[in-house]
């Protein structure tokens, strides 16, 4: 899909790598800017899956001609993802105001957590701070409990690597009518509070509540994970009264007089409890055939490599084991490309004479 784009990395952490791969996955030129080590020779550094499908170039930023090589490369690219504090590329001499007067139509991709303005831009940060702070994390666990630290997917990747990826989609598109190219600050603060907005459209409609534990995602029994006998787990989000009807069924419940109050929020709590020791009972693999092929929207909770093998991911190719080590494909798909097959990592400074052989190529035009 973006055959022709080429994007510049300035060797990151986290959701900045990720954004990267994203548009190496979608057909981009990415190439990376490794760093050197101390003596200016290449690392030879593990293969890094987030590197897959793109090019690498090893550069000291702290070297002038290296900064110059750098700028080149920022020259000749669509557009740039760099995840510094505000400031640090602009001192190394590779910020927006420098590079977009190389490049006009330049998209400079900028990934942080705060932003690049506001109080808290220079300070530090990890993914849980941003997501506690944006209202993100409010939601992460039952009513009387402290909120448990999710993966980094809400804040890293949902609110910060694909912001970026969508931002920098948007500039690339305007850029490539007008000429004009564009800055785009994603930060991760912003992009999980944006996130909030579908819960949000729902206030005031008895559907969700500024109250932990009011809502009718993170209350009731019916949407819960529960423990099984085997110390696995299985979800339950039987939302719909016609899907809540098929799942007390399936359980032997549909003539509880208890149990058919499916919205009686006084209830709640009760029925949790009644569902935690009827799911205790017996394992994990017994409540996943049970509620197979029903519409009763439960499923068990798989760990990636469980993930890699069931019917359903497995039927897609969701998941691919190579040199020991699982990925999962890109998404979304698209209806004229082939099935996607894993492409490799490179060693770190792998393409350098080549990107270079490009860049004095291009000198010479």
């Amino acid at each position: 899909m973006l055959e022709g784009i080429r994007i510049i990395e300035i060797e990151g952490l986290g959701p900045g790598p990720f954004a990267a791969m994203t548009f190496a996955d979608l057909g981009a030129d990415v190439v990376t800017i490794h760093r050197k080590d101390v003596a200016g020779a290449s690392v030879a550094a593990e293969r890094n899956l987030l590197d897959r499908g793109k090019r690498s170039i090893a550069l000291d930023l702290k070297d002038p001609e290296d900064i110059v090589t750098a700028r080149s490369l920022i020259a000749s690219a669509d557009g740039l993802i760099e995840g510094f504090r505000p400031g640090v590329m602009e001192r190394l001499g590779l910020g927006p105001d420098e590079c977009r007067a190389d490049n006009p139509a330049l998209v400079y991709g900028r990934m942080t957590g705060w932003g690049q303005e506001g109080p808290l831009a220079q300070r530090v940060g990890h993914d849980l701070n941003y997501i506690s702070l944006s209202g993100a994390l409010w939601y992460a666990s039952p009513p009387g409990e402290a909120p448990v630290t999710p993966p980094t997917l809400v804040g890293d990747i949902g609110g910060g690597a694909l912001y970026l990826v969508i931002g920098m989609l948007a500039a690339l598109l305007r850029a490539k009518s007008t000429g004009e190219g564009e800055v785009v600050d994603a930060a991760i603060v912003d992009g999980s509070a944006h996130m909030m907005n579908l819960l949000m459209s729902l206030s005031g409609s008895g559907v969700f509540s500024l109250q932990r534990g009011g809502s009718l995602l993170d209350g009731p029994h019916w949407s819960r994970t529960y423990r099984t006998s085997d110390g696995g787990f299985v979800s339950v989000q039987c939302l719909e009264p016609k899907f809540y009807g098929q799942f007390l069924d399936r359980m032997g419940l549909a003539d509880d007089p208890e149990f058919v109050r499916q919205f009686d929020q006084t209830l709640w709590p009760t029925l949790q409890e009644r569902l935690s020791t009827i799911f205790v009972r017996e394992t994990r693999t017994h409540w996943t055939e049970l509620f197979r092929d029903t519409d009763c929207c439960v499923a068990p909770v798989l760990d990636p490599g469980e993930a890699a093998g069931d019917p359903h991911l497995a039927s897609r190719s969701v998941w691919h084991e190579t040199d020991g080590h699982l990925q999962a494909a890109p998404a979304p798909r698209f209806s004229s490309l082939p099935e996607w097959s894993p492409r490799p990592s490179p060693a770190r400074g792998e393409h350098t004479a080549e990107i270079l052989a490009e860049l004095e190529r291009l000198r010479g035009q």
